[in-house]
């Protein structure tokens, strides 16, 4: 089995990032204001843990913007190299977003909340570099746009990863140690995006995050490639 690449989400401080990076991690996750969630942080606290991230490691914006004027503004703030639209977004903003943001990787969640969703990943699939697949619930009043610690229909998340190839896929929601080695198995996805399933009391806890790890390497196979900016389309 391809040993996928590990994304930790809800990095809340330049430790926090420097640990995630120690065991492994190949990009973390910064989360800018949201709806309802854990992890948002100030994006002046993103840009300094972004400017303190080694070479080569993917620093993750999570928005929850639909403009893109504000996604290009707050990108142009903190300097990630990786935007992760939480929401859905038109088409054409997909272009504004290439044409300002040159060189800048596009992540699109999709919320597998039933088998409609597979429509809505080979919808976006062509205008982003990869897809991330969420258990949040966009439709409520108050959106849920990711953090829920639920697992969501992994036979879902498995079709989805054959139908939208070879874009690749991101499989977030409730992982933890003793489930992520049955995820891949399962899913089989490109990359593992992972927040409260490795913290204790907020904060991202070292034990289980070596856990995670050791959960991995035990199905390691030949690492897989970074994200490869796509270009304009």
């Amino acid at each position: 089995m391809t040993k996928p690449r590990v994304k930790i989400c809800c990095i809340a401080s330049i430790e926090e990032a420097a640990l995630a990076v120690r065991y492994g991690a190949s990009a973390i996750g910064l989360v800018s204001a949201m709806p309802s969630g854990p992890g948002p942080i100030s994006e002046d606290l993103i840009g300094e843990i972004a400017r303190a991230v080694p070479p080569g490691v993917a620093t993750f914006l999570l928005t929850c913007r639909q403009e893109p004027a504000a996604i290009i503004a707050q990108q142009r703030r903190t300097r990630v190299n990786t935007i992760q639209l939480c929401d859905a977004i038109e088409a054409s903003a997909y272009r504004e977003l290439r044409e300002a943001l040159p060189g800048i990787a596009l992540v699109q969640v999709i919320h597998v909340e039933e088998a409609s969703s597979i429509d809505e990943a080979l919808a976006a699939a062509p205008h982003v570099n990869a897809l991330l697949l969420d258990s949040g619930r966009p439709k409520l009043a108050v959106k849920e746009l990711g953090g829920t610690g639920r697992v969501h229909d992994w036979s879902i998340s498995a079709e989805l990863v054959r139908r939208v190839a070879p874009t690749p896929v991101f499989l977030a929601g409730g992982l933890r140690p003793d489930n992520v080695g049955e995820a891949m198995r399962r899913v089989r996805p490109y990359g593992l995006d992972v927040c409260s399933g490795l913290r204790t009391d907020g904060k991202l806890d070292e034990t289980k995050l070596a856990a995670f790890f050791d959960a991995i390497d035990d199905r390691r196979g030949k690492a897989i490639a970074p994200l490869t900016p796509r270009m304009s389309s």
